[in-house]
């Protein structure tokens, strides 16, 4: 059962994230944790400084989070980006297409699902920050911009 997936090269970042307003207060932190109802595009100022951004799903229906996820990565965060709470197994793929590569759920995800969920489908439908060509780009490459 895993505890913690990451998908990054390296250590998975340790730094304690502190909230989004405590955050944007000092100049010391490097890891940030955002719950829902707050606004990404306050840390794009300071994405050079951060390390580790957590995003908080309360609960599974709960998709901000990937709204969240996407903001950053299309802004140029290159750090590690982990999505922790109630996150599911059948959230994994969806999550990894909008850019979180480290997981951290309530619950242990078993380790065969996880794989199962992650090699179900070869191809993607529509393009993402994860970098896959969607299926359509194969047979018309030259409209590979939507």
């Amino acid at each position: 059962m895993a505890e913690f997936l990451s998908f990054r090269e390296g250590e998975a970042a340790q730094e304690p994230a502190v909230t989004v307003e405590a955050f944007t207060g000092q100049s010391n932190a490097t890891a940030v944790r955002i719950e829902p109802g707050e606004d990404a595009r306050e840390l794009l100022p300071c994405l050079d400084r951060l390390a580790l951004v957590e995003v908080n799903f309360p609960g599974f229906g709960d998709g901000r989070g990937y709204s969240a996820a996407r903001i950053l990565r299309e802004a140029g965060y290159q750090g590690e980006l982990r999505a922790v709470g109630d996150v599911l197994v059948d959230q994994i793929v969806a999550m990894r297409r909008c850019g979180f590569d480290s997981f951290r759920p309530d619950k242990p995800l078993d380790d065969a699902a996880v794989e199962r969920a992650l090699t179900r489908y070869a191809d993607v439908y529509q393009k993402s920050v994860d970098g896959r060509s969607p299926v359509w780009a194969k047979r018309h490459p030259e409209k590979t911009d939507g």
